[in-house]
């Protein structure tokens, strides 16, 4: 339904997106995330069509962005961050006035008003200047118009900005009602919000796609964190240690020592260890070296986590170059 493939941007001599490929299909809701700077927004304006993309294709439907710009624009349906508005009217007459560009039916349309306002909840609001609504009522305006005429392909960008909980609640439903027989693809600054929401996440950091797939396999592959802290004799401390970094599973260990033979250490394990067998194996090591141990904790991985070393990894591999 909407197929990315070896997508490229650039301004001037910045790169903004590098060869992006994913396809999406009707069902799937992914997320799109990345720290800023990293080439979401320049990905979704060549999706929806405000940007040519300089190298590789684009197709919704089998329509091209470009070649055929204006059957693929017809599919999607967008909600950008800050949803434009036209603050005089009311959310009913700016919808009516989305469904005449749209160029639904004449008789098509006011369904079609009808239904946007009711699943956005606006209802109560439909005659009201939209200037004078909260933001969180303009943000649903835009969700409303997004939807008004069917896209086959919806596109959010922070779709729950500015609602309260019970907003947000409600969104989330309406989302994976929508995916039912379309293609959703969202970005959010929110990790939970995306673990939550979506069946596929899509991880950009300096302009390429680092990690893409379903959130528990991509935090399965993640790093996990455990914390020890021991006492035991000082010509001990370096065997111990030693030991750790020998434990299956390991990638890294870190250690401080203090006074009185007190020594703490992070151990970190390479993506996809078993964080409590690592756990497990630690313990057995202190114990069997007679050290006296004080605290041994663990941070599971998590898609913050992930986020976070890939983040690390691009800015390595940039120093690296």
């Amino acid at each position: 339904m909407l197929d990315l493939q070896r997508v490229s941007k650039s301004y001037g001599r910045f790169r903004a997106v590098t060869s992006a490929t994913f396809r999406l299909e009707p069902g799937e809701i992914a997320g799109l995330l990345g720290p800023n700077g990293a080439g979401k927004t320049t990905t979704i304006r060549m999706i929806t069509g405000f940007l040519p993309p300089d190298q590789g294709s684009i197709t919704v439907a089998g329509n091209d962005t470009v070649l055929d710009s204006l059957a693929a624009r017809r599919l999607i349906g967008y909600l950008p961050e800050s949803a434009p508005l036209y603050p005089e009217m009311t959310p009913a007459s700016y919808l009516s006035f989305r469904a005449r560009l749209y160029k639904l039916p004449a008789a098509d349309r006011r369904p079609a008003v009808n239904r946007a306002l009711d699943s956005c909840w606006l209802g109560d609001v439909a005659n009201k200047r939209i200037g004078q609504l909260s933001k969180g009522y303009r943000q649903r305006v835009g969700l409303a118009a997004a939807i008004l005429h069917d896209p086959r392909v919806l596109i959010l960008d922070e779709p729950t900005n500015a609602l309260d909980p019970t907003q947000v609640r409600e969104t989330r439903r309406l989302i994976a009602d929508l995916a039912r027989d379309r293609v959703v693809l969202l970005s959010s600054h929110i990790l939970a919000e995306v673990e939550l929401v979506c069946s596929r996440v899509i991880v950009m950091v300096r302009g390429k796609i680092r990690a893409d797939g379903p959130p528990a396999r991509l935090i399965a592959s993640a790093a996990t964190t455990c914390r020890a802290e021991w006492v035991s004799p000082p010509d001990a401390a370096d065997a111990i240690i030693a030991e750790l970094r020998s434990l299956p599973g390991v990638r890294d260990v870190s250690s401080t020592q203090g006074q009185g033979g007190h020594t703490a250490a992070t151990i970190e394990s390479a993506a996809g260890a078993g964080a409590a067998d690592l756990l497990d194996a630690i313990g057995r090591v202190l114990h069997a070296r007679g050290a006296r141990v004080t605290l041994l904790t663990r941070r599971d991985a998590s898609l913050e986590r992930l986020f976070v070393e890939l983040v690390e990894q691009a800015a390595d591999d940039r120093e690296a170059a």
